[in-house]
């Protein structure tokens, strides 16, 4: 691991963790996402998580070397695909993390008799605020950090995702590990690895979300299958 000042590796219980999150992204812009991964996990233990929607496990791969059995929340919308799910159950038989995961308020029946049925398909930003925002908000209030798989080649708004920042909605360390990582290195990893992979990436869908929602795409857009025909670009966690 790269050395940091003493402060940036042992924070006190005081310490303003927006600034330590700003002084974290310039010291470690340009590390690896081991290197990344171990510097939060020396400096918020258990209080240190990761989100998946299980597209691949490159993040759960790096993140059980560095932290095993760490948290994992998973978003069950109660609109995945059946092959998503299935990489879930793999995942959590398979790998060194706690697998948690996460469901809304309400069920889909019970949202439907709430705000009319398919909302997804009148309110797109309401449904997605009810079925993943807001179950990620009531969970992220028990940890302190929270490292995802968010990169900069996904879409020009994540262009300039900071490998560390301060989430000021949910006052929250977050972290984008492989910020960095183009595609081929992705793909790389995987091979080198062999990780397991959501079957839906071999089979035209480079990016994964709610079925009603997502389409196959182009590997030259790999997030123009989501919300097709909307303006709708993000789901509003990494917003």
């Amino acid at each position: 691991m790269r050395t940091l000042d003493q402060q940036l590796q042992h924070p006190q219980p005081g310490d303003d963790l927006s600034q330590l999150a700003r002084r974290a992204n310039s010291e470690l812009e340009g590390a690896t996402a081991t290197e990344i991964l171990s510097w939060a996990h020396e400096t918020f233990g258990s209080g240190l998580m990761l989100t998946s929607s299980l597209a691949d496990t490159v993040m759960i791969h790096l993140a059980e070397q560095v932290a095993p059995g760490i948290d994992v929340l998973f978003l069950d919308t109660g609109y995945h695909f059946v092959e998503t799910i299935g990489t879930r159950d793999a995942v959590a038989a398979v790998h060194d993390v706690n697998l948690i995961t996460l469901t809304p308020v309400q069920s889909v029946a019970e949202q439907d008799a709430t705000w009319g049925k398919d909302l997804f398909s009148v309110n797109p930003d309401q449904c997605c605020a009810l079925r993943k925002t807001e179950p990620l908000n009531r969970a992220l209030a028990g940890y302190t950090a929270w490292a995802s798989g968010v990169r900069r080649a996904d879409s020009v708004a994540r262009a300039k995702t900071p490998v560390v920042s301060w989430d000021l909605r949910r006052k929250i360390v977050k972290l984008a590990p492989i910020a960095a990582w183009t595609d081929d290195d992705v793909a790389a990893y995987i091979e080198a690895n062999s990780l397991m992979v959501n079957p839906l990436l071999e089979d035209g869908y480079p990016s994964i979300g709610c079925e009603p929602c997502t389409s196959r795409a182009s590997a030259d857009d790999p997030r123009g299958g989501r919300w097709v025909g909307l303006a709708k670009t993000e789901c509003g966690i990494h917003l």
